[in-house]
């Protein structure tokens, strides 16, 4: 990409969101993929197992000096905060008990956002949905950047800067294009979040939060496994609006690059993703 973009470097697309059509002319063709519309119970094990190599690891750190704090906050716990960020997204879809207990995905996903450090998983949920029913759409799909990131951000060293600083426009964008009043749920995930943060300080100190928090910020930011983030909505092919990535980053991002895929049929756990590429 160039140093610069201007203006008329953007395009606006005036189509219905394509994917609901998609998932027709689909299904029409290969009514097989519905038998793939199921949970996935393993998710289940793979978060427990999750939190608790991160517990392991807050106490691991704890005593260690601080230059190793950092070095593994980046390399380890990045990784996990990344990949448990995705695990919240498959729980958003109710991926791990079925739409039929859709509140036991609820918690358990304030269960899954307890290792991040700051409350995340309900919130996600509310404007998640958004964006699959409302894909681009201008003030109310908070997942694409604002007018002003795309204006602002338009040399090589503020591109930079925007990816370094993902975790925080993904958490003011919400706020700035299209606020909602907070829910329930959304105090109870906070809460929640609040005593388990107290309680790993107590337990184990500064350093343990340190790593918790710099971990999440780290991993959402300038990290290899974020390029998703730009990835699944650029438009690198005119007019197609979603692109889908193949590769073994897949394996730690539980298939979120099948993202043509996912948003054809966004309730089909990404585990089973792969197959419905191959269909």
């Amino acid at each position: 990409m160039g140093n610069t973009v201007a203006r008329e470097d953007f395009e606006w697309v005036y189509t219905d969101q394509p994917h609901a059509d998609r998932r027709k002319e689909i299904l029409a063709k290969h009514p097989e993929i519905k038998t793939l519309m199921k949970p996935d119970y393993n998710l289940i094990w793979v978060v427990l197992l999750m939190v608790l190599a991160q517990l392991t690891a807050f106490y691991l750190v704890k005593d260690l000096d601080w230059k190793w704090v950092v070095f593994w906050s980046y390399v380890f716990g990045s990784c996990i905060s990344h990949s448990m960020t995705l695990a919240i997204h498959e729980i958003s879809h109710n991926s791990a008990f079925g739409n039929g207990r859709a509140m036991w995905n609820r918690w358990y996903g304030i269960f899954a956002n307890l290792p991040l450090g700051l409350p995340y998983s309900i919130s996600f949920k509310r404007y998640h949905m958004d964006h699959h029913r409302y894909l681009g759409g201008d003030g109310i799909d908070v997942d694409i950047p604002t007018n002003f990131e795309g204006w602002f951000f338009c040399t090589r060293f503020r591109k930079f800067i925007w990816i370094v600083l993902q975790p925080f426009f993904y958490a003011i964008r919400p706020l700035c294009i299209n606020p909602k009043p907070i829910s329930k749920l959304e105090i109870i995930n906070l809460l929640a979040q609040l005593i388990f943060d107290v309680v790993i300080y107590n337990l184990w100190g500064v350093k343990s939060i340190f790593y918790m928090l710099a971990g999440s910020l780290l991993g959402l930011g300038l990290h290899p496994i974020s390029g998703h983030f730009i990835a699944e909505h650029y438009m690198f092919l005119k007019g197609h609006e979603t692109y889908s990535y193949y590769g073994p980053l897949n394996l730690l991002t539980f298939n979120v690059g099948y993202h043509n895929e996912h948003h054809d049929f966004p309730n089909i756990p990404g585990k089973s993703l792969p197959l419905v590429s191959s269909i």
